[in-house]
């Protein structure tokens, strides 16, 4: 006879199992679906890294083995009770019968209660071979436009499983919401609050779907009158406005026209020669005439080098001057040049030798380390942020720590010989003064932190191929990023192009693609890739066709009853002129050259090729160098835009009315201002500088004021320096409209 509590127990479990196994609940697909439903593994609850209260799962169902083993082995199986499961702490928390932290995450006659206690009175039994996997998740729609009063939609789910058949599971699905415009309900409805556009995440177990959903005002008198699509960017982007019933901005005037264009294109604003004429001419293709123009002039290359300096974390202090110059002065040969774009990219990515004579190495001389390399090259190149990824599956995306540490290895070999280090400060490790070597080894791997064993190189993406054993990793890699297969790739370069010049990404942030932050215009974003693919990655052919489309030619000013619009381009995207375009925009208005440390007399803020790490210990930064901080040019630490800075400070402010470099500037005796007070009559000097700072004539009020102030004063030359710095402090000057 059988006395042992614990072998009755067991013999208990295992004639439920027997008895029931073929009606229990999957493990995996439903229970883990119900631990997932109840927010129980969530980073804020049990998912966190630590666990809540000893009980710890993995973040978002990640390791169901493990989870598992935690529910019904771990602390002596005490959260469940298959003799009584209605006992178990498993349902006894969440429907708040017994005190909970987390609050009340179900009840007792729903459907996770009774999913979660036919499994305990099943015996808890582990999913075998033969139980049916997930294997994609459909939800409809996936995309609808409600209109005022109807803002409500019921979301389908359903699961597609690997033996053919096909689960509804809208009482199981989470559903996040993205911008707080919505709320969606338990099993799917959603309500929206607020006109606008968000994105509803589905996700059942391992698959998510994003759904785009728009509120949108009820607007029954709605008549499109927006311009003639110009091309393929305005095809789609009106047509989208249409089926949210915005009305476009109306085209921009020739003066806001010429401006932007120049600024967006070279990176400075129009001379007062240039704009007179570009005014005066009544042709009718003078603005493409105009973009082409600007695409050939030599700034071209400055601007747009300056761009990718600012990606490549093109800076002094880990590159050294030398290095950064040469790194510099290859970027900008290539943009000169029309070097298409995965050219360069597949150059830099496979780039080594001497950081002195093989001016591409530097990317690698900037990037220490393998997961280093692999982050940035992710987020450059194919708009992947895998960060997340090193500590825990990403959480919302489809990377998993697998795939961070079999990219990371892809990097491993690339090594360094140091062939002199003059730095000055030595505990600094990320300081270097002197050529270096960049090479590849022909051995070496890093480690999975988990195992202690290096995982396979793998490339990023299911479709991804398998890298050859033998063959160089990176060459490879740089293959595989740049051929014709890879979508990913040229869409990343279209959405960079389109932000420089639209002042928002296709995708926002501009490298951070992923399902949960859909394109606003994915059909725009893959037509723009082909056509950059077809045009053989020619970065002028691109910026050519955008800038000569409606869509980016429309005023700053929105329609007139038009709600505010971020994300559809209904109107331009007014900004601050960067930290370059205002000191260069400074030394064209005032002729007077900005200084920077260590730079000939008359070099452009666009030309500098680091951002001045080292400053401090050659004498301090000059005029010009500490203006460039204040508004916002980035140290280059980061593979990654973001830290440029647009906004506004009142630093900026006091910049802008006494700092250093305002003050040279208004003291030389040879500026502008001093210029024209000797050889103009007041009304004269007063238009040029407005055709000099803001590409204008001056409105007939504003000459008439303007005149009467500088005949009054006594000192001419001060009178029209306050003139022109009325114009350089005006919002006319500072933004680009």
């Amino acid at each position: 006879m059988i006395r042992s509590p614990y072998l009755l127990s067991l013999l208990y479990v295992i004639c439920v199992c027997v008895s029931s196994e073929a009606a229990a609940p999957s493990f995996r697909n439903d229970v883990m679906a119900v631990v997932s439903k109840a927010g129980c593994n969530l980073g804020t609850c049990h998912g966190n890294a630590r666990g809540k209260g000893g009980f710890q799962l993995s973040l978002r169902g990640q390791d169901p083995n493990g989870d598992y083993d935690v529910l019904t082995r771990d602390w002596l199986s005490r959260r469940t009770n298959v003799s009584e499961p209605d006992r178990s702490l498993l349902l006894l928390k969440p429907t708040m019968q017994l005190a909970h932290e987390g609050g009340q995450r179900f009840t007792r006659d729903s459907q996770e209660y009774a999913i979660l206690r036919d499994w305990i009175a099943a015996g808890m039994p582990k999913d075998t071979e033969s139980t049916p996997q997930l294997t994609s998740l459909d939800v409809a729609p996936q995309r609808v436009i409600l209109e005022a009063p109807n803002w409500n939609v019921e979301l389908k789910v359903y699961g597609n499983l690997s033996d053919g058949k096909r689960r509804p599971l809208n009482g199981l699905a989470v559903y996040k919401i993205g911008q707080p415009i919505a709320k969606v309900s338990h099993d799917g409805l959603v309500h929206g609050e607020s006109a606008g556009e968000t994105v509803v995440l589905v996700r059942y177990l391992d698959q998510q779907v994003p759904v785009r959903l728009a509120f949108i005002p009820q607007r029954d008198n709605f008549t499109w009158n927006g311009p003639t699509p110009a091309n393929v960017v305005d095809q789609q982007v009106f047509a989208k406005l249409q089926e949210l019933k915005l009305q476009p901005a109306a085209l921009a005037d020739d003066v806001t026209f010429i401006r932007r264009s120049t600024l967006d294109i070279i990176g400075r604003i129009p001379s007062a020669e240039e704009a007179q004429q570009f005014l005066n001419d009544k042709s009718a293709d003078k603005r493409a005439r105009w973009i082409d123009q600007l695409l050939e002039r030599p700034e071209f290359a400055d601007w747009w080098a300056l761009k990718w300096a600012d990606m490549l974390r093109l800076e002094e202090k880990t590159l050294d001057a030398k290095g950064a110059g040469d790194f510099h002065a290859w970027l900008r040969d290539a943009m000169s040049t029309g070097q298409p774009l995965d050219q360069l990219v597949h150059d830099l990515i496979t780039s080594r030798g001497s950081t002195y004579s093989e001016p591409a190495s530097n990317f690698y001389r900037a990037l220490r380390d393998p997961f280093t390399r692999s982050e940035a090259v992710g987020q450059l190149f194919l708009g992947v942020r895998l960060q997340c990824s090193k500590c825990h599956n990403h959480p919302f995306d489809r990377w998993t720590q697998d795939d961070y540490y079999a990219w990371g290895n892809v990097f491993a070999r690339v090594d360094y010989k140091i062939l002199e280090n003059e730095r000055r400060d030595t505990n600094d490790k990320h300081e270097f003064s002197g050529e270096q070597i960049v090479f590849m080894k022909d051995n070496g791997d890093v480690d999975d932190p988990r195992t202690g064993q290096p995982r396979t190189p793998k490339l990023l993406g299911e479709a991804a191929p398998e890298l050859v054993k033998n063959r160089d990793r990176l060459v490879q890699l740089a293959d595989w990023l740049t051929s014709a297969n890879n979508d990913r790739f040229a869409e990343m370069l279209v959405n960079r192009i389109w932000r420089h010049l639209m002042g928002r990404g296709l995708v926002e942030p501009v490298d951070d693609f992923r399902a949960t932050n859909p394109a606003s215009h994915p059909e725009l974003l893959l037509t723009l890739s082909q056509e950059l693919r077809s045009s053989g990655f020619d970065l002028r052919h691109m910026v050519r066709l955008i800038a000569n489309s409606k869509t980016y030619q429309l005023s700053g000013q929105p329609a007139t009853g038009q709600p505010e619009d971020d994300i559809n381009y209904s109107h331009a995207h007014v900004q601050r002129l960067s930290a370059e375009q205002l000191a260069d925009a400074l030394a064209d208005v005032t002729g007077v050259a900005v200084p920077y440390r260590d730079f000939p007399k008359g070099t452009r803020a666009v030309e500098l090729p680091g951002v001045g790490a080292m400053l401090r210990r050659r004498g301090g930064p000059a005029a010009g160098d500490e203006w460039l901080r204040v508004f916002g040019r980035p140290p280059r630490l980061q593979s990654c835009e973001c830290e440029r800075t647009e906004e506004t400070t009142l630093t900026q402010a006091f910049q802008l009315l006494s700092s250093e470099l305002i003050q040279q500037l208004t003291a030389d005796p040879q500026n502008t201002a001093a210029k024209l007070a000797k050889k103009e009559p007041a009304d004269q000097a007063i238009t040029d500088l407005y055709w000099t700072t803001v590409s204008r004539r001056p409105g007939d009020q504003e000459l008439a004021k303007l005149t009467e102030y500088v005949r009054s004063h006594e000192d001419t030359t001060v009178a029209l320096q306050d003139v022109l710095w009325s114009l350089v402090t005006s919002h006319e000057f500072l933004l680009r409209r």
